[in-house]
């Protein structure tokens, strides 16, 4: 599996981007861009490129001193709120899971 591919638990990501799962939960409601699939227990699961997007609020907000909705703008200017491939990618990830839970019910 190719970094581009794994998922990152929430935990995780909370020590890259040096944030509390609030601040990150909190910034999927505000952000288009941050919508973290979940696994069947509920778990955050994020990309590759989620993560990037993460570090890129957080350099807005942190380093630069936009406001929510600057970073907002900002990001929607630099081409960061794309709804498309999101949701191709969710759905993916469902037809993947579905077919995995198919796979379990044959090998019963």
């Amino acid at each position: 599996m190719s970094d581009d591919d794994r998922l990152y638990k929430i935990g995780e990501v909370c020590k890259v981007a040096d944030v509390q799962p609030y601040v990150l939960r909190y910034w999927e409601t505000e952000f288009p861009a941050l919508a973290p699939n979940k696994s069947g227990g509920g778990q955050r699961l994020y990309t590759r490129h989620e993560i990037d997007v993460i570090l890129r609020i957080k350099q807005l907000l942190y380093s630069e001193g936009f406001t929510i909705a600057g970073a907002k703008k900002k990001l929607e200017a630099e081409g960061e709120v794309t709804t498309a491939p999101k949701d191709l990618t969710r759905a993916l990830l469902d037809v993947k899971k579905e077919l995995r839970g198919i796979l379990e019910m044959l090998d019963e």
